[in-house]
């Protein structure tokens, strides 16, 4: 892994020659390239196998590139840039007239994110441009959370993988549309809802299928942030009968809980997860590629997570990875 370091000057150079670089934000890494160039952008769709119209978020340094980006800007943006950049939330915008279609998969919109990470923040700020920087997975496949995650998905394809440590939220950011006439969650993620709420002063409109929501953002696909391994999702008594019914058959189990298990069989694999909506999100990614990685098993058992407010993003995750409930 002779491609992963920590080199800003490096990355600086491979970056405005039109090269890509894996990041390290405080969500997931994201596999960047220099948004203005067109070509460099269609590097990142080749090697994700993601679709020419999917658009991708360009990531800068603060609100001050903002109008550098977007047109138009309601002043609902600039409360929720001042309150939340650097961080997890993305805004969705009218693009400036010279911003590629490359980046915005065609449509008039931009999204736009400042992220948190210091090594990422550093190298956004010595750029002085925009990253376009979708997840560093195969598209449709488990974000990565770790440089070594970025590794194992493209190898030396990617010219330098940035190394920031495990990604502190580990879900992708909220994500906000600013171009209607109210404010739209259009993706739940590291900022809370209730947050976004409370500084606008009034109740976002949330859209949970993609197809009512009028405009074409990242992750929004009802198959997203999945294992290659199947994964089925239950309450603790349907997801244990479902191991041991599978198991009794010779099948290659493991479960992924939160409540303690009522027993034990042997061949069962197991794993607890935290019980806390922000511990199981720094998780969720990092532990179904561990038991996706070297087709192990047949099926991944995972418990349903509480449905409250809080789990909304988690939720929201789990249900575009999960083949199937049971």
């Amino acid at each position: 892994m002779q491609n992963i370091s920590t080199d800003l000057d490096q990355a600086l150079a491979l970056l405005r020659a039109g090269d890509l670089v894996g990041i390290p934000t405080e969500t997931v890494y994201g596999l960047a390239a220099d948004a203005r160039q067109p070509e460099a952008v269609a590097k990142i769709f080749a090697l994700k196998g993601r679709p020419a119209d999917h658009p991708v978020i360009v990531h800068i340094a603060g609100r001050e590139q903002l109008s550098d980006w977007a047109c138009d800007i309601p002043d609902a943006a600039w409360k929720l840039a001042d309150a939340f950049w650097p961080g997890s939330l993305t805004l969705i915008l009218k693009r400036q007239p010279h911003v590629p279609d490359a980046v915005t998969g065609g449509q008039d919109t931009v999204g736009l994110r400042a992220p948190a990470h210091p090594l990422t923040h550093a190298l956004l700020q010595r750029f002085g441009g925009g990253l376009a920087a979708p997840s560093a997975n195969q598209f449709g496949h488990v974000s990565p959370t770790t440089a070594a995650h970025v590794y194992a998905e493209f190898g030396d394809r990617v010219p330098l993988i940035l190394d920031g440590g495990p990604c502190q939220v580990g879900v992708e950011s909220t994500i906000v549309g600013l171009t209607g006439d109210t404010p739209t969650l259009l993706r739940p993620g590291g900022v809370p809802r209730e947050a976004i709420e409370a500084v606008l002063g009034q109740t976002l409109v949330h859209h949970e299928k993609p197809s009512t929501a009028k405009v074409r953002v990242s992750g929004l696909l009802d198959s997203h942030y999945a294992p290659r391994t199947p994964l089925l999702v239950g309450d603790l008594r349907a997801i244990e009968n479902e191991a041991y019914r599978r198991l009794e058959t010779g099948g290659r189990v493991a479960v992924l809980h939160l409540s303690p298990l009522s027993g034990s069989v042997c061949g069962l694999d197991s794993h607890q997860m935290p019980d806390e909506p922000e511990a199981f999100a720094r998780e969720l990614y990092a532990t179904l590629r561990q038991y996706d990685a070297g087709s192990r098993f047949d099926v991944l058992l995972l418990e349903r997570p509480p449905q409250s407010a809080a789990w909304l993003a988690v939720n929201d995750r789990v249900k575009r990875a999960t083949s199937a409930s049971l």
